[in-house]
């Protein structure tokens, strides 16, 4: 073990963050902390680090163990060093041989001393032991891997906006290699190449690491372990997200079909006490089912109590059927151009995703669409359109100054304040909250006003701006489902690509200049990409071949090239024959599989096995295998079956 708490309880004022929780951290191992918005992942963090002090029990650390954490607050540090220099404070030892080196070499330089010239050798062998002669390679590695240009490196640290600043001491952290690594909503402030770079790069990490998100995708491809912060309590599941949520479910559906049954045993009970207790014969037979009675542990019903915000898109007027057109637009932020000479065109229903790396101007385009960026070039607006900008920056979109109410009047809507505050309490802000200023809000508070600012404009054309920034994974899927009801048209940016999947049937990306546009989801655009991507690779390789001698072994393959597509075909027809056997295997086990679980389903509801705790927890482990199985053969067969398609297309 690392670092773990012991029946720790933390108390936040008045209220409970966690109670007698235990969670042990060891080697090698990469953890989800996940939980709804103000549950207090953020806060359990700072436990670990000891900047708050239990209320109960212990934190643990092992001798030695190093902890490195990344965070909003530090974005408050600020200096004139360059974003090199910050991210080599990480090797602060090595800084400190190198200058001890420095001052040894000065003044071997006046006079020889061969004490000082030993120690001078021993400095710099332990300087080359530590990997010092690297740290200036590793560390521009690693912030060219999080989106910097070689040309940004030297540039100071004080130039660069909150999320740029942020990824340098992300780099900062990654260098230093902690042996823990607890990671506060990292993807926040970094775009799809770097959140796939850090992906690469944690995968392979020696340490162990703790990550707090809301990026499905992200959790999915990182995690091995779940830790879900949920009514006070740790629940820890060995898989990623998507294996939690299958497990979650089945514990509920478990923990609820057990309550059931006991509430069924109860009242057999009981009708018999009722029956029976005025019988003398019966009497003492009674008398012991009230004492049974009396002693069994009573189970609580299941349900899982979770925030839900309502979110329902209106639309009050239907547009035409072009929303907006950009032609011939230029924009140029100095020398560096966004676009130029780019055309677009927005239709009515188009469900748009704009992607790319940090730096393409995908809020600048964003902007320009909605009116508020200038630009060279025409933008016309369609028949009866009403637009509605969320931006990605609060301060954009917020007056501070208003309290949550006012500030949803100033989307002119139109409604009375019963009906603003009946909007207000379906995103969770119930009686005096209406009334807080906008500037003592979250992040997550704030971003709920906004998104129901959007609501009560009930435009037709949404222009979202990283909406799901500081939004739990469950508040993420209630936006996309009521993206997919919206009978208008949006367009969209942001880094969540579960989000991007769920929402959006086309994809907009910024490409020499140009807005490139994809007509199909982002699953189909990732696929396009990597065929184009082999299909460059295939074809460099075919022009390099070109250039060299065709050796012996060429030109007899081509010799008997004739004879090479039937042969193929015929292995084609014996691998899908070979497929097709496999499927229909794994259909036979799928309907053996859904046939036990049914008979298992119909014993756990008898009354007779849940009295019996041995031969109910048999059926408990059954029911978990035959789900887990199940999963396993569906996923094969789907695998299966899309083989099968594409051999035979």
């Amino acid at each position: 073990m690392l670092i773990g708490l012991n029946n720790l309880t933390f108390e936040f004022g008045a209220r409970a963050i966690v109670e007698d929780a235990t969670w042990h951290i060891h080697p090698g191992e990469r953890i989800g902390l996940i939980g709804y918005n103000g549950t207090g992942k953020s806060t359990l963090l700072k436990v670990f680090t000891g900047q708050y002090l239990p209320s109960k029990g212990t934190v643990e650390k092992s001798r030695g163990t190093t902890i490195g954490y990344l965070h909003q607050d530090l974005l408050s540090f600020d200096t004139n060093d360059s974003i090199l220099e910050v991210a080599m404070t990480a090797f602060e030892e090595i800084k400190k041989l190198e200058k001890e080196i420095e001052e040894l070499g000065l003044i071997l330089e006046s006079r020889s001393d061969e004490k000082l010239l030993d120690e001078y050798s021993h400095k710099l062998h332990d300087l080359e032991v530590l990997g010092g002669y690297t740290i200036h390679h590793k560390s521009e590695e690693v912030l060219q891997g999080l989106g910097f240009a070689n040309a940004d490196l030297n540039r100071p640290y004080k130039e660069f906006s909150g999320g740029w600043r942020m990824r340098v001491l992300l780099a900062k952290m990654i260098l230093q290699q902690p042996d823990v690594l607890l990671l506060d909503e990292p993807t926040n402030h970094l775009d799809l190449p770097s959140i796939e770079w850090l992906e690469k790069y944690l995968l392979h990490y020696q340490g162990s690491v703790v990550i707090v998100s809301h990026d499905k995708y992200f959790l999915n491809r990182m995690v091995t372990k779940i830790v879900e912060l949920y009514q006070q309590q740790l629940h820890i599941y060995s898989g990623n997200y998507d294996y939690y949520e299958t497990e979650k479910e089945l514990r509920v559906e478990l923990q609820q079909r057990a309550y059931e049954n006991q509430q069924d045993y109860i009242r057999q009970q009981e009708r018999f006490i009722e029956r029976f207790r005025a019988k003398a014969s019966k009497a003492a037979a009674a008398q012991s089912a009230m004492k049974r009675l009396d002693k069994i542990e009573k189970l609580e019903q299941s349900g899982i109590e979770r925030p839900n915000m309502r979110i329902n898109f209106q639309v009050d007027k239907q547009p035409g059927k072009v929303l907006v057109s950009i032609k011939h637009a230029t924009k140029k932020f100095g020398d560096l151009t966004i676009i130029e000479n780019a055309e677009a065109e927005i239709n009515r229903g188009d469900k748009i995703a704009l992607i790319g790396a940090n730096g393409k101007g995908k809020s600048t385009v964003l902007r320009i669409i909605a009116g508020t960026e200038p630009f060279e070039g025409e933008r016309v607006w369609g028949h009866n359109v009403d637009e509605s900008f969320y931006a990605q920056h609060q301060l954009e979109a917020l007056n501070l100054n208003n309290d949550v109410i006012g500030e949803l009047k100033t989307a002119g809507s139109g409604k009375t304040d019963l009906e603003l505050r009946s909007l207000l309490g379906a995103f969770l802000f119930s009686g005096d909250d209406v009334e807080k200023k906008i500037k003592v809000l979250s992040g997550g508070e704030k971003a709920r006003v906004a998104l129901a600012k959007v609501i009560a404009s009930k435009a037709n054309f949404l222009l979202l701006d990283e909406p799901t920034n500081h939004l739990d994974i469950h508040s993420v899927e209630l936006l996309v489902q009521a993206l997919n009801q919206y009978e208008g048209t949006f367009i969209l940016v942001s880094h969540d690509r579960y989000f991007i999947s769920k929402a959006a049937n086309k994809i907009w990306e910024i490409e020499d200049n140009q807005i490139k546009e994809f007509k199909g989801n982002y699953e189909e655009w990732v696929e396009w990409n990597e065929r184009k991507k082999k299909s460059a690779a295939a074809s460099a390789r075919g022009n390099n071949s070109k250039e060299k001698n065709v050796t012996p072994e060429i030109v007899v393959s081509k010799l008997s090239a004739s004879q090479q597509p039937s042969n193929k075909l015929t292995e084609e027809k014996k691998e899908l024959q070979k497929i097709q056997r496999q499927f229909a295997k794994a259909e036979e086990q799928l309907a053996a599989l859904n046939k036990k679980k049914t008979q298992i389903e119909l014993d756990l509801s008898l009354p007779e096995n849940y009295s019996d705790k041995t031969k109910f927890l048999q059926l408990e482990n059954s029911y978990k295998q035959v789900q887990k199985d199940l999963s396993e053969i569906t996923q094969e067969n789907e695998t299966l079956f899309e083989k099968i398609m594409e051999m035979e297309n």
